[in-house]
């Protein structure tokens, strides 16, 4: 018998409860519900999904936190956070120009604006 999250279980009842891959001796973590998962079925399930790639944002290799960007309540990897009309990736420097929820560089927000008056 084994203790995980104060309950007793037998060896093999210690399982994921999405995969059900046993977790002896196996690192796990809980939901807010306190239900039992496999690292990897946690994350499929409750990690942010990146806005532009539909990927899980999960920690890197080695690194205990998540680094992502949220812009318009959207999360982004790091590499994905780029201009949606021209796909150049956002830097500090050239930061990002938002224009009717489309997260644009600076460029493309002014030929938008430009298109959009011609059209008026």
């Amino acid at each position: 018998i084994l203790r995980a999250t104060g309950k007793p279980y037998h060896a093999q009842c210690f399982c994921c409860v999405t995969c059900q891959k046993s977790l002896d001796g196996v690192p796990f973590t809980v939901d807010a519900t306190m239900k039992i998962h496999c690292i990897d079925c946690f994350h499929e399930k409750f990690a942010p999904r990146c806005y532009a790639c539909h990927r899980t944002i999960l920690p890197v290799s080695g690194q205990e936190e998540t680094v992502r960007i949220i812009a318009f309540d959207r999360s982004y990897h790091i590499d994905c956070y780029r201009c949606e009309n021209c796909n150049v990736q956002f830097t500090t420097e050239e930061g990002c120009y938002p224009r009717d929820d489309s997260v644009l560089c600076l460029p493309c927000n002014r030929n938008y604006s430009k298109k959009k008056r011609n059209h008026s």
